[in-house]
């Protein structure tokens, strides 16, 4: 019986040995074939009309997340509490053709954030952020449309330059406000509007100037008054040394007063 028994579980082991085994090897492979578990918690890859879509939306990162496949087409990390866009953000993705970041917490963008997505990208959404003030070379050689309005702008040479280098985003420009402004009469107004008013670069220029101009005349007025100054003093100090010699008697005195007059000469 006992030698019938063995005969019987043999079989049965090894069928749930090989089992086991073929579970395990699933499970490695779907490891392998899945890496999303690595992606942060909300997270997803998915393919719309035929485009590599990675969403991150409503995600509450801090960051850019790291390791986003780099075939992906359309990226959007929207609606997190991304505080700044660090040089080389997105290098790693070369076919990206959208990148939604809007309605995050966007104050600063480094030089180089977008580079290596000249290529592609045609669509770069920034609005609803905290940006005051952007360079224009943070965007040089970028194509895509951009979407930098409801942001706090401070309007002046620096964000004209800016509206002037990059090409905005179909009925965004309305959206572009100035929250504060170097002349005080632009808050509140579509810089769009105050551009088309007033040349702030020019106007940046001749308040350089005339500064500068003023910080001339003041240093040659300090000059003159100097000089005078001078002058007025060595007229006093002739003057009393003459009435000293006058005091003196006449041949010492007639020597003397030829020294000074020599002197003042």
């Amino acid at each position: 019986v006992t030698v019938a028994r063995g005969v019987l579980l043999h079989p049965i082991t090894m069928g749930l040995l090989q089992s086991l085994f073929l579970l395990l090897l699933l499970l490695l492979l779907g490891s392998c074939l899945h890496p999303a578990a690595a992606f942060p918690k909300g997270c997803y890859l998915s393919e719309e009309e035929g485009l590599k879509t990675f969403r991150c939306s409503n995600a509450q990162l801090t960051e850019v997340p790291r390791d986003i496949p780099n075939d992906t087409n359309k990226l959007y990390l929207d609606s997190n509490q991304i505080p700044f866009l660090p040089r080389d953000a997105f290098r790693d993705l070369p076919l990206l053709l959208e990148l939604d970041l809007s309605h995050n917490a966007i104050a600063r963008i480094e030089s180089g954030a977008f580079q290596g997505l000249a290529e592609h990208l045609h669509s770069l959404d920034l609005s609803s952020n905290r940006l005051v003030s952007v360079s224009k070379d943070t965007f040089s050689n970028l194509k895509a449309k951009v979407n930098l309005s409801n942001n706090p702008w401070l309007c002046d040479c620096r964000l004209q330059e800016l509206i002037r280098a990059v090409e905005l985003a179909a009925d965004s420009s309305g959206g572009i406000v100035c929250d504060s402004s170097t002349q005080e009469e632009h808050v509140g107004k579509a810089f769009l509007q105050v551009m088309a008013d007033t040349d702030l670069c020019n106007v940046y220029k001749k308040t350089t100037d005339i500064a500068m101009l003023v910080t001339m005349f003041g240093w040659f007025a300090m000059v003159i008054s100097y000089l005078v100054y001078y002058v007025r003093q060595n007229q006093e100090d002739a003057r009393r040394h003459l009435e000293y010699l006058k005091s003196l008697p006449s041949k010492q005195r007639r020597s003397e007063e030829s020294s000074t007059i020599s002197t003042v000469v």
